[in-house]
């Protein structure tokens, strides 16, 4: 497999002026090119925010709001590595505009949609759009930016936009849909979409290279995943027992086994499994895969939380994120300084450590509880935590690996985070509704009731048993974090990392 793939651009061609088109603007083509990483980026966390005005306005069960979530989350991860491998095969800038393409027309059909059904299909083709986006985005920069400040420029700008995203998405979610409609979290795509459409002839092509997509081996990776999370899922709403439950797992099972065979046996893997023979790497993946359960959970979790017991706006649920936003970008800043000097499991152990706090913490919380007492430090503790493992992690999953694998490296380790979440998020939201049915079955729809006839007794019981529900799943991630804590502890043991030239951050959007 070429090294070309996913996330390095240290192995693409670099711009030369022969390759750049006739009035090339490269402000132009930066403008682009950070507007499509932002789109895809922010559209994992603005959709959180609008969650309770969908739930309401489209009659949404709780499994199916999940759902909304990890839709997206699992055909981005799950199709992730066979998006990079196909810019490879058929030209970086042709699948950069395929995927914006579809990631637009599913934003459109998202924003119509008229139930769950069809919203939950639109957010996986927004998924596939973005595989298909992502990957490419990266690599144009080395093809379109000549080497020195106009690239090393487009690269800071690039991971801004990475950064930045979430918290946009979280902040533009709440205003949209507190004065417009939770539709717009889906319409605002459109014209960013059409915009980046007609500048991606700024562009510079990349050199494709000889090979196949591995469509068997996304298939039944994505199928089995999919399976998986269904099983979850279901369990968790119709008990573990039933015959569609069983057969979920059983069809998981059956073609998440076949994924491995495939990988193994297959010329060109979508995912090579001679990655895993390296302790850093595999228990980077690992530990990545238990930081993203347990991070959008946290999101989800905490977004019910402030709007359906606390009673705020959406408006306000995005501004009561900044403290997260902030503490995430001073322990990004801080590790990646520390990493020239410690070792990564040094960073993200404690890290992890205080990002379980966090979650602990989350899990005292009460449905009168206080956001500047109990809250805003829990989010800022959560936060200062898990920006302390990312680098770190990053930097561990690339660790010793070949030249040719540092693309397909680091695309793992985002592929890990996506899927990861997906898995979190139908583990813990089964827990969080099984919890809270315990003390009042469908807590959510009581609570909706109570609240329209008035029954404020009825609303309070509700309020309660859902917080509950809501407080058991933080508890729930704050052990997922721990267990990453022991894999990074027993797993990673590179040594401190020196900065080489040329190395590409990993996409963590």
């Amino acid at each position: 497999m070429s090294s070309d793939s996913t996330i390095a651009v240290a192995s693409a061609r670099p711009a030369a002026p022969g390759d750049s088109p006739r009035g090339r603007h490269l402000g132009l083509a930066l403008v682009v090119i950070a507007a499509a990483q932002l789109m895809v980026v922010l559209d994992a966390t603005i959709t959180n925010i609008a969650l309770p005005s969908i739930q309401t306005d489209l009659d949404v069960s709780d499994s199916g709001l999940a759902w909304i979530v990890n839709s997206y989350a699992l055909a981005f991860g799950g199709l992730l590595l066979l998006g990079g491998r196909a810019g490879d095969l058929f030209g970086r800038r042709r699948m950069f505009q395929a995927g914006i393409a579809v990631f637009t027309l599913a934003s459109l059909l998202g924003g119509l949609a008229p139930n769950e059904a069809l919203l939950i299909g639109a957010r996986v083709l927004q998924g596939v759009g973005a595989a298909l986006a992502a990957p490419s985005a990266l690599a144009l920069i080395a093809t379109t930016f000549p080497a020195g400040k106009p690239r090393n420029t487009a690269m800071g700008v690039y991971a801004a936009m990475a950064g930045l995203g979430s918290t946009i998405g979280l902040l533009l979610g709440g205003v949209l849909t507190d004065y417009l409609d939770w539709r717009w979290v889906f319409f605002v795509n459109i014209p960013i979409g059409l915009a980046v459409l007609a500048g991606t002839r700024t562009l510079v092509e990349a050199e494709r290279h000889p090979g196949r997509l591995d469509i068997p081996g996304a298939i039944t990776g994505t199928g089995g995943l999919i399976a998986l999370v269904y099983g979850i899922t279901r369990g968790g709403e119709h008990g573990w027992t039933g015959g569609l439950t069983l057969a979920s797992f059983a069809t998981a099972a059956v073609l998440l086994a076949a994924f491995l065979v495939v990988q193994a046996r297959t010329g060109h893997p979508m995912m090579p499994l001679r990655l895993f023979k390296d302790r850093n790497r595999w228990g980077s993946y690992a530990t990545m895969l238990l930081i993203g359960s347990g991070m959008f959970a946290t999101f989800y979790f905490l977004t019910l939380y402030m709007q359906l017991i606390l009673g705020y706006s959406p408006v306000r649920t995005g501004f009561a994120y900044l403290p997260f936003s902030f503490g995430m970008a001073a322990a990004a800043g801080i590790s990646s300084k520390l990493v020239t000097h410690v070792a990564p499991r040094a960073i993200a152990g404690p890290g992890l450590l205080v990002a379980a706090a966090g979650m602990f913490w989350f899990a005292t919380l009460e449905p009168d509880s206080s956001y500047t007492a109990h809250l805003m430090p829990a989010m800022f503790v959560t936060a200062l935590g898990l920006g302390m493992s990312f680098v770190p992690m990053t930097l561990g999953a690339v660790s010793g690996v070949a030249h040719e694998d540092t693309g397909i490296a680091s695309a793992l380790l985002n592929t890990a985070r996506q899927i990861g979440g997906a898995l979190g998020l139908a583990v813990l939201s089964t827990i969080s509704t099984s919890a809270s049915d315990d003390k009042l079955p469908k807590a959510a729809s009581a609570l909706y009731r109570g609240l329209a006839t008035e029954d404020f007794g009825l609303a309070a019981r509700a309020g309660e048993a859902l917080t509950h529900g809501y407080t058991v799943a933080f508890a729930a991630a704050g052990a997922m974090f721990l267990a990453g804590l022991a894999v990074t502890a027993l797993a990673v043991n590179a040594g401190r990392q020196r900065h080489t030239e040329g190395a590409a951050p990993a996409h963590m959007g």
